[in-house]
C-alpha cells in the first residue's frame, strides 16, 4: 500500500515540477512514508529523521536552498503533533487520506508557515482529487481498490490509522487498470487493508465483491495476471473463492492471515474465527485451485498465550504447510486493547517462540520452493538482472526467477524450466515465449 501511496505522491508533485531523486541527498524535499503496524516501524521513523536532519543542515550551509521535510502515512496520523514537537526537522506531517492536498501543504510553506499539519480524513474522495497521470507502467503493478478496516483486531492500529473501511467504485477501478494495462502493466495486485471486504458500487448502485471485480478485470486485454493482499479469512465469500477456481488469470498464491492458532488467543484477538474454520476454508480454496500456494500472518506471544497456545499454532502451521510466512513478535501498540491486556508475555519467551516457528516456516517454505525444480511455468520477466544477457521475472508464485533471455522480453510472458533453486530465487532456461500485446 505504501508503494502505491508514494507512487501517488509523486503523481501529485509532478505539476510542481518536482521529479525523482535517486537519493535524499540534496533533495528539495524528502518524504518518508510510514507504516505504524509495529514499534521498530515507528522507531526507525526517528532515527530516519536525524540523519536526514544533517542532510537539510549541510545543503542550508552550501547555499543549496531549504529542503522540506515530510513525513506521511500511519506514523504521521498516529503521532500528529507530537512529530513535529518531538522532531523540529520535519515542516509537514500528513496522513493516508490526505496526500492530495500537498500542493495546498507546500503553498502554505512557501506562505511562511513553520509546520503543515494534516491528518484529517477527508470527506471528498482522495482518489478522484489525484491527478491522472499517464506515466510508463512496471510490468507489475499495485492499484489500490479498498482502504481502512472495520475488523477492529485488538492487536491492530489499522482501524485507527486508516479508517474505517471504504471501497472504489468499480468504473474507476477499471479506468485506472485499462490505463496501467494501456502503459504497459501486465499483473496487477488489488491492494487494501483489508480487500476482499471490497464492496465497490457498479455503475448501476449495485454492490459488487471482490469476486465480482476479479472476474471484470479478467477481461481486460492485456491483463495477464491478477493478485490481491491482505485479505482477511471472515471475507472470503463464495463469489470469491469460486474466482480462485474460474479466472485463469488470479494467480494461485494467497496471502490469507491467520496469526494464531489457539481458538483462545483468536477470540482475545477480535480475530471473529477459529482455527478450525480457518483450516475448513483453506480446504475450501484448495478443493476450486488444487496447485494453490499459501502465505500467512502469525504474531507469537501475544498477551495470555501459554506454551498449549503457541503449540496450537504450530500444529495449524503443520496441518496447513505454507510457501511463505510472515511471523512477528507481539509489539504492544497505543491505543489498541492488546496494550492495555494483562498476561503480557516476557520478552524472552516471546523470542525463543518466535525463533521456533520461524524454523518450521522457513523449513516448510524450503520444501516448498525444491518442489519448483524441474517444472515448466509461465514466468512475467519485469527488469535485467546483475548479470549481462540476465533477465528477472517472477513466478506465478511471487518468487523471483532469474533467466538468460533477450531484453525484449521485459514486460512479457515466457515459458521457463525451473532447473536451480537458491534460499530467496530460482533459476531456469527459457523454453518458449508467447507475446503479449
Amino acid at each position: 500500500m505504501n508503494v502505491y501511496d508514494s507512487d501517488r505522491m509523486s503523481d501529485v508533485l509532478t505539476p510542481l515540477g518536482y521529479e525523482l531523486a535517486p537519493d535524499p541527498e540534496g533533495a528539495d524535499m524528502v518524504i518518508l512514508n510510514t507504516c505504524h503496524i509495529r514499534e521498530k516501524a515507528a522507531e526507525k521513523v526517528y532515527s530516519e529523521l536525524g540523519r536526514i536532519r544533517e542532510l537539510k543542515a549541510a545543503k542550508a550551509a552550501q547555499g543549496n536552498g531549504a529542503m522540506v521535510v515530510a513525513v506521511a502515512g500511519c506514523v504521521a496520523q498516529a503521532e500528529g503533533e507530537e512529530m513535529i514537537a518531538r522532531a523540529p526537522v520535519v515542516d509537514m506531517v500528513f496522513g493516508p487520506q490526505s496526500y492530495h492536498r500537498l500542493p495546498e501543504m507546500i503553498a502554505k510553506l512557501e506562505g511562511g508557515a513553520k509546520h503543515v499539519l494534516d491528518t484529517d480524513f477527508p470527506v471528498e474522495d482522495k482518489f478522484d482529487a489525484l491527478p491522472k497521470v499517464a506515466r510508463k507502467a512496471s510490468p507489475a503493478a499495485f492499484l489500490t481498490v479498498q482502504e481502512g478496516c472495520d475488523k477492529f483486531c485488538t492487536f491492530c492500529v489499522v482501524p485507527y490509522t486508516r479508517g474505517a473501511e471504504f471501497s472504489r467504485p468499480v468504473a474507476k477501478i477499471m479506468a485506472e487498470a485499462q490505463k496501467m494495462v494501456a502503459n504497459g502493466t501486465r499483473e496487477i495486485t488489488l491492494l487494501g487493508q483489508n480487500v476482499n471486504a471490497f464492496h465497490g458500487a457498479d455503475e448501476s448502485g449495485q454492490s459488487q465483491g471482490l469476486g465480482q471485480l476479479i472476474t471484470l478485470l479478467a477481461e481486460l486485454d492485456g491483463l495477464e495476471r491478477i493478485r490481491y493482499m491482505t485479505s482477511h479469512p471472515r471475507d472470503m465469500d463464495d463469489a470469491l473463492i469460486a474466482a480462485h477456481g474460474n479466472v485463469q488469470k488470479l494467480m494461485p498464491y494467497l496471502h490469507l492471515p491467520v496469526q494464531s492458532g489457539s481458538d483462545k488467543i483468536l477470540k482475545a484477538m477480535n480475530r471473529q474465527h477459529t482455527g478450525e474454520e480457518y483450516q475448513k476454508l483453506v480446504a475450501r480454496i484448495r478443493g476450486v485451485r488444487n496447485d494453490l500456494a499459501l502465505s500467512s500472518d502469525f504474531i507469537v506471544g501475544f498477551p495470555g498465550e501459554t506454551d498449549q497456545d503457541f503449540e496450537d499454532t504450530m500444529q495449524l502451521i503443520r496441518d496447513v504447510k505454507y510457501a511463505q510466512a510472515f511471523s512477528f513478535k507481539y509489539s504492544p501498540r497505543p491505543g489498541t486493547p492488546g496494550a492495555d491486556m494483562k498476561d503480557q508475555v516476557p520478552e524472552d519467551v516471546k523470542s525463543e517462540r518466535l525463533q521456533r516457528l520461524q524454523a518450521l516456516v522457513n523449513e516448510q517454505a524450503a520444501d516448498f520452493h525444491g518442489s519448483m525444480a524441474g517444472q515448466e511455468m509461465d514466468i512475467l520477466f519485469e527488469k535485467p538482472g546483475r548479470h549481462d544477457g540476465q533477465l528477472i521475472g517472477r513466478s506465478p508464485y511471487l518468487q523471483p526467477v532469474h533467466v538468460m533471455a533477450p531484453d525484449h522480453l521485459i514486460g512479457q510472458i515466457a515459458r521457463v524450466r525451473i532447473t536451480t533453486k537458491s534460499t530467496n530465487s530460482l533459476g531456469g532456461e527459457l523454453v518458449g515465449a508467447r507475446e503479449v500485446a
